[in-house]
C-alpha cells in the first residue's frame, strides 16, 4: 500500500510517500512544495494545488495522512495555515484518496512513543524507521512522520477488524 503524508503550510507544504507492507515500512519519496511568498493568496493556493496534484499523480497513493492545524499565537498565521490545509484536503479528496487527520501530539506519540517529543526526536526516528531515506528538510520529515502515523493507524484498524470477525 502506498501512503502519502502531508504537512500543510502556505509557504512550505511537506510531503512524504511510503510503502507499507504489513508492519514493514519503506521510503518511496519526499519533498516540499513552495508556492512562493509573492503574489495574491488565490494564486499561491492554486500553485499548491497544482504541484500537489502532480505529486499524487506520480505516486498514486491509496491513502493520505494530513497533520491537523494547531492554533498559533497569531490568528492570521492560523487562518493561512487553514487555507493551505483546505487545499491539501481538497486535492486528496478530488483524487479519490481517503484522508486520516492527526494532531501533532498523535504524530509524535506514534513515531517517538511520547506526545511531548521534540521535533529533533521525531526527525531522528523517521530516519531510523525509513533507513537510507534522503530527507528533503524538516517539512518533508514531518510529512513522513504523518505518513508513518497513518500507516500505524490503518494497521491497528485492520487488526481490530480482524479480531471482531
Amino acid at each position: 500500500m502506498i501512503l502519502i503524508g502531508l504537512d500543510p503550510g502556505l509557504t512550505c507544504t511537506g510531503w512524504g510517500v511510503i510503502a507499507a507492507e504489513g508492519n514493514r515500512l519503506s521510503h518511496v519519496a519526499n519533498g516540499h512544495i513552495r508556492p512562493g511568498a509573492d503574489g495574491d493568496m488565490a494564486a499561491r493556493l492554486v500553485a499548491l494545488h497544482d504541484r500537489l496534484h502532480e505529486v499524487i499523480a506520480e505516486y498514486r497513493p491509496s491513502g493520505a495522512g494530513v497533520e491537523e492545524v494547531f492554533v498559533n499565537v497569531n490568528p492570521q498565521s492560523t487562518l493561512k495555515l487553514g487555507q493551505a490545509r483546505g487545499v491539501v484536503l481538497l486535492c486528496a479528496a478530488r483524487n479519490g484518496i481517503a484522508v486520516g487527520e492527526y494532531s501533532p501530539k498523535v504524530v509524535k506519540k506514534a513515531v517517538v512513543g511520547t506526545g511531548n517529543a521534540e521535533k529533533s526526536q521525531v526527525h531522528a526516528m523517521v530516519a531510523r524507521l525509513l533507513p537510507g531515506a534522503k530527507i528533503a528538510g524538516a517539512d518533508a520529515a514531518d510529512a513522513l512522520a504523518v505518513a508513518i502515523t497513518h500507516a500505524h493507524h490503518l494497521a491497528s484498524a485492520r487488526a481490530l477488524k480482524g479480531r471482531a470477525a
